[in-house]
């Protein structure tokens, strides 16, 4: 059964991981960018950034503790309050072979230990942090996004330890299936969080039934966001809160406002609120997101 909500949070996911630098000017590259581009969101209407970090001198994807470390350092020392949001999910990066000789690894091929993938997170504390929950094939050829049980079950007890809210990132039902797993076994504390990720092939599709399938299989006392990826990323504003939940915006999913014009971070949120706005909807600040997900301020 769906319930609508009135009372909305924004996330603007900032930069991701995809090859989007050569596609759009706008993605930020370096910390300075990235926190530069949290804090304008923020004031745009996000209560929550969600940050990956990337390499300044290429825009490669990176896990690099330093460049957390000055990107986390830049928002908090920011005048404007934000929910920080760090990503997780590097160092599950599985590149194989080919359909032939599926071994050895190709290049691209990233896979630590679940203390190194959370390093970050324990040195730095965010607030929040995400936890991809499962595996999945992308579009990308060999490439797959590895996450076995065992590694997200040591994962989710690191977060647990460090008292940062694991964002469960589910991207389609198996990984509802695994993430209800989690926390039966005491690994995830409430409020649970979840965001769902639709429109990433091969996982669920952005179409409306496979969102119900997802929201309706979930716990009424489940905090969750939904977004769908490209076109996608703008109808889900206003289709999100219908089915009672919250918003995701941002260039990591999306790169342009209209057709044919490339958006800035903070176009996304501005039109996020818009679109809230003309829907009658209450857009949460930091302050409610940390009452409603019991988020401790670093």
């Amino acid at each position: 059964m769906l319930h609508p909500i009135r009372d909305v949070f924004i996330t603007c996911a900032v930069t991701g991981s995809g090859e989007t630098t050569a596609k759009s000017e706008f993605v930020p590259v370096t910390p300075k960018e990235i926190a530069d581009d949290a804090i304008a969101a923020a004031k745009a209407g996000a209560a929550i950034a969600h940050c990956h970090v990337r390499d300044p001198e290429t825009g490669a994807p990176s896990r690099d503790v330093a460049l957390y470390r000055e990107v986390v350092e830049r928002i908090r020392g920011a005048d404007t309050d934000v929910v920080i949001n760090l990503t997780a999910g590097m160092g599950g990066d599985l590149m194989i072979g080919d359909a032939e000789a599926p071994l050895p690894l190709g290049a691209g091929t990233d896979m630590v230990g679940a203390s190194v993938r959370v390093e970050h997170v324990t040195e730095l504390l965010p607030e929040i942090c995400t936890l991809d929950c499962g595996t999945m094939n992308f579009s990308h050829g060999d490439y797959i996004m590895a996450n076995t049980p065992s590694m997200l079950r040591a994962m989710a007890g690191l977060m647990q330890k460090a008292g940062v809210r694991p964002e469960i990132e589910i991207f389609d039902s198996g990984h509802l299936v695994l993430a209800k797993q989690l926390i039966s076994d005491g690994l995830i504390d409430a409020p649970v969080m979840v965001q769902l990720c639709m429109g990433i092939p091969y996982g669920a599709p952005a179409d409306v039934n496979s969102l119900l399938a997802l929201v309706n299989n979930m716990p009424d006392d489940w905090i969750f966001s939904a977004f769908a990826i490209g076109r996608g990323q703008l109808p889900y504003v206003a289709l999100a809160p219908i089915v009672g939940g919250n918003v995701r915006v941002g260039l990591e999913d999306n790169l342009y406002l209209e057709y044919g014009k490339l958006a800035r971070n903070t176009d996304l949120v501005e039109r996020a609120t818009t679109i809230l706005g003309a829907m009658n909807v209450n857009i949460l600040s930091p302050a409610d997101v940390r009452k409603k997900l019991k988020l401790t301020k670093r």
